[in-house]
């Protein structure tokens, strides 16, 4: 997944684009040299041990992560599901984690929303 939905500027590659150097079955062309960005990146799915193996982000369509710049925790969707966040066990989710004190950010391509502790959630600029 994060070979298709994130933007990896050594690569030029744009978020929602599939990365050039993805090869089929599932694997990286250039695994062995890929940029560091590449190397440092693991999704909140591979570290946080309590989330479920239904949440993993080729199944459910979402990436879950820290935002380096902001410091916000993000739900990065996959263009082809970008209401993946809205799925009611990736929803519980991002709101436990508002209520920890997280500013959470649902994003679909150009589009994105804010969810609240309350639940509630809203356009995000």
């Amino acid at each position: 997944m994060c070979c298709h939905v994130l933007d990896i500027e050594e690569l030029d590659k744009m978020a929602g684009d599939l990365c050039g150097k993805w090869c089929a079955p599932g694997g990286c062309a250039i695994y062995a040299k890929r940029p560091q960005v590449c190397r440092d990146f693991e999704c909140d799915w591979l570290t946080e041990r309590d989330i479920p193996v239904a949440m993993k982000p080729d199944r459910l369509g979402t990436i879950l992560m820290v935002c380096p710049d902001s410091d916000q925790y993000q739900a990065v969707c996959d263009p082809k599901k970008p209401n993946s966040w809205r799925h009611p066990m990736m929803f519980k989710h991002l709101v436990s984690k508002a209520k920890e004190g997280h500013v959470v950010v649902a994003k679909a391509g150009l589009i994105s929303w804010r969810v609240y502790p309350t639940g509630e959630c809203a356009p995000w600029a």
